[in-house]
Parts: structure tokens; sequence; C-alpha cells
């Protein structure tokens, strides 16, 4: 039976075949450190980073490519600026939907005397933009709220809430983890000043790679020092634009992979991965929402979303049909909190969770008909 993979919230599978071309490229090729040597390979390496840098820049509009930079995950970003900006006796304004690489540094935050302010989102997962302004007050120093949610594919409108920020003079972070590569973001455009992403998922690269966009690094101290290849004369850390944030050896193969993958998003374009992931909701939705034993979480029809759907079949626990959907049809979903036990909270699922299925870039029609055929059958068994 041919697996049929609906887990890209996690991971994003198939890559396209120009990504592991790069990585193996990168290895038997190259092999160089980028930036500590002038001979070829380290030359050749940094050029690889670079050339990643500037697509990564292209796809999000920054101007300045230096702008954007490279982490090993979007868990890694959000780091960065949580415990770089926030200190005891400041506040912080975050969202019942955010996911644990959010949450678990806010708590461990709070025990140091940062004060969290948890804005509850709908029982859809969508968070009012008006809420979060009612949230912020003289102590706020920093908004974090994610764009889309990897527990029901709400979308939330950081246009808006970015607005909002600008205007009482707080920073935004978004975790755009589920929404970089398929959901099309202009820096240009959009008021937010940290945007924490991943590579391994909609961009299609490689796991292990992921990124920060930083509008202004300021006051925003690194999360690690050491070695850049940069100012080796002077044991202070370089306070410029990448080399502030990337100490060590970057993941050239990785990066190099990364590169490639959102080379062929720019070639595809994000608006049509966008109109591809809701046309494939939506087939979905028309399958699953005749059986009435069913129960899809999340937005109604028609509203914003990404390519996930979190679903609970009436007296069948999510492992269970986890496990049926792998053994009978050969469907790999995930099951359970989904690292966002929060989440599941404010929307009733807490705490079995629900199955999750996350389709991508290259699931088809077909496909997604035939897991709402399965659903139902595992539906049927109770």
């Amino acid at each position: 039976m041919k697996a049929l993979y609906l887990d890209n919230a996690a991971t994003s599978w198939p890559k396209p075949r120009q990504v592991p071309r790069a990585v193996a490229r990168a290895m038997t090729r190259g092999g160089g450190n980028p930036g500590r040597s002038g001979h070829a390979k380290s030359i050749q390496a940094g050029r690889a980073v670079l050339r990643s840098r500037e697509l990564l820049a292209e796809l999000f509009n920054v101007p300045d490519p230096s702008r954007i930079v490279f982490t090993k995950n979007a868990t890694e970003s959000l780091n960065v600026v949580l415990q770089g900006l926030l200190r005891e006796g400041g506040r912080v304004v975050t969202t019942s939907m955010e996911h644990n690489s959010v949450l678990r540094p806010l708590r461990a935050l709070s025990s140091s005397g940062v004060i969290v302010d948890v804005v509850m989102a709908d029982a859809g997962g969508t968070v009012d933009p008006c809420a979060i302004d009612r949230a912020i007050c003289s102590a706020t120093r920093l908004v974090v709220v994610t764009h889309g949610s990897n527990v029901t594919g709400s979308i939330n409108d950081i246009g808006a809430i970015g607005a909002i920020c600008r205007n009482r003079g707080i920073r935004l972070l978004v975790d755009a983890a589920q929404t970089a590569g398929c959901i099309p973001m202009d820096m240009e455009r959009l008021p937010v000043d940290y945007l924490a992403f991943s590579g391994h998922k909609g961009l299609l690269g490689p796991q292990g790679t992921g990124g920060l966009f930083v509008r202004d690094e300021a006051d925003l101290p690194p999360l690690i020092r050491g070695g850049t290849g940069s100012l080796s004369d002077r044991e202070e850390q370089p306070d410029f634009l990448p080399d502030r944030f990337e100490s060590g050896t970057l993941n050239v193969p990785g990066i190099a992979g990364l590169g490639e993958g959102v080379r062929y998003l720019l070639r595809t374009g994000v608006e049509r991965v966008r109109d591809h992931d809701r046309h494939l909701r939506e087939v979905l939705l028309e399958s699953v929402s005749r059986d009435p034993r069913i129960r899809v979480m999340g937005p109604s029809s028609g509203a914003p979303c990404t390519g996930v759907m979190s679903i609970v079949i009436h007296d069948v626990s999510p492992s269970g049909a986890g496990e049926a959907l792998e053994r009978r049809f050969g469907i790999l979903t995930r099951v359970g909190l989904h690292c966002a036990p929060s989440a599941h909270r404010t929307i009733g699922t807490f705490p079995e969770g629900t199955v999750r299925l996350s389709w991508g870039l290259f699931t088809t029609a077909r496909q997604m008909a035939k897991a709402g055929r399965a659903l139902r059958a595992v539906a049927a068994e109770k």
C-alpha cells in the first residue's frame, strides 16, 4: 500500500528534487567553512549561504538580505527575540493559540519576573486584533503572535495586529513557522519587527534550517556569542548583521538545500501555493461534512486558512483514528496535542487532542478525496 503523507505541518514531504541535490553537492563538492578561510572551498560555501539569504530576502521582499539571519529552526529564532528583549518587570502579550516554542520560553521567563498577558482566541482559533490592543499597557514590551495555527490552520491578521503595535509603540514578533512559503508576506508593507520562520515546512528545505527577519537589531542582544569569521582580532561580538546572531559554523548543506526550496517557491508563486491549499481544504470539507460523526475544528468554510485541518470523530479516540488511517489506508497524520496544549484548550479538544491532516504543494485533490472517504470509513466503525 502506497503511503499518503498528510503531515506537512510537522515537516513537508516530498521535497523538490533540487533540494537534496543541493545538500549533496554542498557536502561532496563543497566542504569549506564560510567566512573562515580564503581558499576556494570556503568562498564556495560562503556564496551558497549568500545565495540562499538573497533568495529568502526576495521571497519576503526584504531589501537588505543581511536582515535575514539563519538559525536551526523557528524555535531558536523565537528564543532569540523572547530571551533578548524581555526582562523582569516587563510585560509581553501573546495568544492562547501559540505553540510551545513560544509558551515554554514565556513560562520560563515568567519565573524571572516577566508578566505574560494571554489573549484568548475564538473557538475557531482566530484572535481579534482589538483584543490585543486592549491587552497592551504601558509596561508591554513585545507582542508575539502566531501567523497560522498548527492546530486549526486559522490565520491571524498580522497586518492589523502590526498596525496596532506600531500605533502603541510596541514591537511585534510573528511566528511564521506554518505560513512562510504558504502565505505571501511582504516585509516592506507588513508592520512586523521580527519574523521567525522554519526552513523545513512551507519553504521546502531540509530539517535543521530556519531563520529570523530582524527589522531593528539595536537593542536585541544575541542568544549565542562566539566565532563568526569576522572581526577576529576582537573578543567582543560583532554588532552588525547577520554576524551579530550567527555564531559558530552554519549548516551550509542545509542552507544550500533551503535556498533551492525557496527558488522552487519563487518559480511556483506563493499565491499559487495559498490557492492550492485552500482548494484542497474545500475538497476535504466537502467530503467529511456529510458525516455527522466527524467534527472539523477551526474556522468556518471560506475563512482564510493554511493547509491544516483538525478533526474529531465521535466515539473514536484521536490515537485510534490515526492508527486506523495508517493501517487500513496508508494515510499518515499526526494525532494528539501537536505541541500546542493551550490551542487545544481554546478549541475544546484538551486533553486528547485531534487527528490533524496537513497537506502540501504536492498533494492532489484525488488524494484529499481519498482521505475524506477514509475518515468516513473510520467513523462508520463505531
